[in-house]
């Protein structure tokens, strides 16, 4: 019996390993490039909620592209209570660049940061051309000078509907540095970098920090309003693309990092419990398999390394072996050492617990919170 639980454990890692799209690799990277021959207009829209901390440092990274087309920047100060809209108003435009929106009030079925976006977007379209693009970009993140001009070069050449980049994400704290590396190892283990960029597979995911957008494949899809509950919104955004015969790209960013802090594991905790049951669509069914599946994959071998006997210990040791070995590019990735790799089933379990969490706190009437708002509707 044990034997065979761990042969199923280590046949899953060696399905993850070679025929889950490469997951655990270390790329794919863009490197910087300039502005493409006759660049086509751009619009950023930039939706933020009390972020004052960071949102002149955003704008001002926005502002100094070196982008030789057309660029405009549109800020939607979402009912923020911090002054960031009057922060955002201060920032040194001397081309006039800059529009800051102030937020009009949700309507229902909307998801907060959704209609900020829409707000936004309807605005972008006033200054983008048939053949323009539209980046989306949160507040709390900063930008190279030839971020923008990279991501343009990328849509151009490949003829992409979309191109996304997760950001360099901080990692200075002891939780970060424990814990955030695994959130982009997960996150690529969900969403296959390489099967988003299949126009054969199903899988679509985007990082909501970095999304470049075609107009023309904005307005196919029927605009922000097509996916106005969603509150993963940069997947279900990637999703309603490719559905509609879009080309995707989804990399990690090195030209683009996130300035947000998570100081202690409570922090991380909320990020990942605040869309972890939503992404399992409110499925009790579907949490019960997702933790048996996690448990198999990474609870398992770790165990049976530890406290069994024979081959099932020898198997055990095998498969905790290569789950580690497929987290070295994330560490490296992040600059931290190799050992970090080994407590990666404890990261799991956190993970695993997290995900509980999300759905006690659905199933107690709390829903999704985020920004002191509360999304209590299973229907978004």
């Amino acid at each position: 019996m044990r034997t065979g639980s761990a042969l199923t454990s280590l046949g899953a890692w060696i399905y993850l390993s070679l025929f889950h799209g490469r997951f655990w690799q270390g790329g794919p990277m863009l490197a910087a490039r300039e502005t493409p021959p006759s660049p086509p207009d751009i619009a950023i829209v930039v939706p933020a909620r009390d972020e004052a901390e960071s949102v002149k440092a955003c704008l001002t990274s926005l502002l100094e592209q070196d982008y030789a087309g057309k660029l405009s920047v549109i800020l939607v100060d979402d009912n923020s209570t911090d002054g960031t809209g009057e922060l955002a108003r201060s920032v040194a435009d001397p081309l006039q660049r800059l529009t800051v929106l102030t937020g009009a009030d949700r309507p229902e079925g909307w998801s907060g940061k959704l209609w900020a976006v829409h707000q936004g977007v309807q605005c972008a379209l006033e200054n983008v051309g048939q053949h323009g693009y539209i980046l989306l970009t949160d507040a709390d993140i900063l930008h190279a000078r030839s971020h923008l001009s990279t991501l343009v070069s990328k849509a151009r050449e490949d003829n992409l509907d979309l191109v996304s980049e997760m950001v360099a994400l901080n990692c200075e704290s002891s939780a970060e540095r424990f814990l955030v590396p695994a959130f982009v190892y997960f996150f690529a283990m969900l969403y296959p970098f390489a099967r988003t960029a299949n126009p054969s597979s199903k899988v679509a995911g985007a990082a909501g920090g970095t999304i470049l957008l075609r107009r023309r494949a904005l307005e196919r899809i029927g605009g922000i309003e097509a996916l106005k509950g969603a509150l993963i919104d940069d997947c279900t955004l990637a999703a309603h693309v490719k559905r509609s015969g879009g080309r995707l790209y989804l990399g990690h960013s090195t030209q683009a990092w996130s300035i947000r802090p998570y100081q202690g594991a409570h922090d991380i905790w909320k990020m990942i419990a605040r869309t972890a049951y939503v992404q399992l669509r409110y499925s009790p069914l579907i949490l019960v398999g997702t933790i048996v599946g996690m448990a198999l994959i990474w609870l398992l071998p770790v165990a049976f390394a530890l406290f069994a006997k024979g081959r099932a210990k020898k198997i055990g040791l095998i498969t905790y072996l290569l789950s580690c070995a497929t987290f070295v590019p994330t560490l490296r990735r992040f600059e931290l050492s190799l050992w970090r790799a080994l407590p990666l089933p404890l990261v799991a379990a956190f993970y695993m617990a997290a995900t509980i969490g999300s759905a006690i706190n659905h199933h107690r009437g709390s829903g999704v919170e985020w920004k002191n708002r509360a999304y209590k509707d299973s229907a978004a």
